[in-house]
């Protein structure tokens, strides 16, 4: 098929839907030669118009709607549809756009609605020497080809039932075309005397309209002169109409003013009770806020003293916390002193206990008095009086008797020793043994807090 713009314009309309009989094919050979060009010749019928999208397709044999044509061209528009000449009518197919195979084709004429309005007898595409080539086909081809003959002898049935039934609306048809001819010549002859009593009608018509032409003269003229009077009631009318909106407006603007002395008199009505109402709020919450800043300078006053207190308490917290620290220091230092010192001392209490010098301290010595009966002197004498451990309350320790090995008597020796050494508080004069050095010390640090 040649190239085209666009593809024809098509339908799904059945087959029972389309008018066969309003396009004639002629001379529609039964198989047509592959490679060469193929001229389709078709005939328009008296009650049927050509248009611009009509077009001609050819079709395989069997088909349903028009959209499965295998290739098509557009139809030539006639000049004269009245001549028996333009009547005649044909399109070239192109070799190189025509089927290659053998199957049945037909040329099928579409309208620009996509309505088939005329089809021709089935052909094929085949050479013409192809009834004399002897072919050899199986038995299954050999059914296959006849089952194909007795589908296109059925469908060849069909058509021909189909070109009967054509033909006979066309005959009818053309009985119906030959009425409505009859029917217009009758027409033409009635029209022809309404015509001449157009024209009769028309004569007389013209010397009425000449007749209202002169009597418009005159009512132009009339209303020329009503038109000037019109013209002058109007510019009276306009005057007395701007002059009475003058006063309109003039009321219009005395009655909003009127009305806006009025609004203004209740606003300034009301601005001046809610001034008051204002003033006497101010002057309750003037009162409200004396009475308050009286109560804070109260509390401010009673925060100071507060705070005074506690900035004394506090100074007089540190001063006991720097005299319990020197005093733990110096403790501290003490405790050192009479680790040594008993280090020493159970040195001694290795040997012969009856051999070493022993005195019990007077009471007029106290606790700062030094033993004579120690080489080394008093180990305690150096600690404060509130501290220092009461020597009389050391008892002295019975003799270990020969049957008791020597290291007994030192470890029974060095219990009573720990036993006998308190420590007081130097804040509560309160009294803790030696073992429970580390609960003197938590209760002193427990005062500075």
């Amino acid at each position: 098929m040649e190239d085209t713009i666009e593809d024809p314009p098509t339908s799904a309309v059945l087959l029972d839907h389309c008018h066969f009989s309003q396009i004639i094919f002629n001379n529609v050979e039964k198989f047509y030669v592959p490679g060469g060009d193929v001229t389709c010749h078709y005939t328009l019928t008296q009650h049927f118009m050509p248009r611009r999208k009509d077009w001609i397709g050819i079709f395989r044999v069997g088909w349903k709607t028009t959209r499965e044509y295998y290739t098509f061209m557009w139809v030539n528009l006639p000049t004269d549809l009245q001549s028996e000449s333009t009547k005649q009518q044909e399109v070239q197919f192109k070799a190189y756009y025509l089927p290659k195979d053998d199957e049945y084709y037909q040329f099928c004429y579409v309208d620009q609605d996509g309505v088939v309005r005329g089809a021709s007898i089935p052909f094929q595409f085949r050479p013409e020497n192809e009834e004399d080539i002897l072919v050899v086909t199986t038995q299954g081809e050999v059914e296959e080809i006849e089952q194909h003959n007795s589908e296109l002898c059925k469908e060849n049935q069909e058509l021909k039932e189909s070109c009967v039934s054509l033909q006979k609306q066309n005959s009818d048809l053309q009985t119906e075309l030959q009425k409505k001819q009859e029917e217009l010549e009758t027409l033409k002859s009635i029209n022809k005397k309404l015509e001449q009593k157009m024209k009769e009608q028309e004569d007389s018509w013209e010397a009425e309209l000449l007749q209202l032409r002169v009597q418009n003269q005159k009512i132009s003229l009339e209303n020329e002169q009503m038109e000037v009077r019109v013209d002058q009631l109007q510019a009276q009318l306009s005057t007395q109409e701007e002059e009475m909106e003058k006063l309109v407006q003039e009321n219009q603007d005395k009655t909003q003013q009127l009305e806006h002395l009025k609004k203004e008199n209740d606003q300034l009505f009301l601005s001046l009770t809610e001034q008051r109402e204002y003033q006497r709020t101010l002057e309750q919450t003037v009162e409200e806020l004396k009475q308050k800043e009286a109560t804070a300078a109260e509390k401010q006053q009673e925060l100071m003293d507060k705070n005074l207190d506690l900035s004394k308490r506090l100074s007089e917290n540190k001063v006991i916390c720097d005299v319990v620290q020197r005093e733990k220091e110096r403790i501290e230092r003490e405790n050192d002193l009479l680790k040594r010192e008993n280090g020493r001392l159970m040195s001694y209490m290795g040997l012969d206990f009856d051999s070493l010098p022993y005195q019990v301290p007077t009471a007029d010595q106290g606790g700062t008095g030094q033993n004579p009966g120690l080489v080394y002197g008093n180990p305690y004498s150096g600690i404060q009086e509130s501290s220092a451990p009461n020597l009389l309350s050391i008892k002295k320790r019975p003799t270990c008797t020969p049957d008791f090995a020597d290291d007994m008597c030192d470890h029974t020796l060095e219990e009573q020793h720990i036993q006998t050494v308190y420590l007081n508080c130097p804040i509560c004069d309160k009294s803790f043994s030696a073992k429970e050095k580390q609960i003197f010390e938590d209760h002193v640090f427990c005062h500075t807090l």
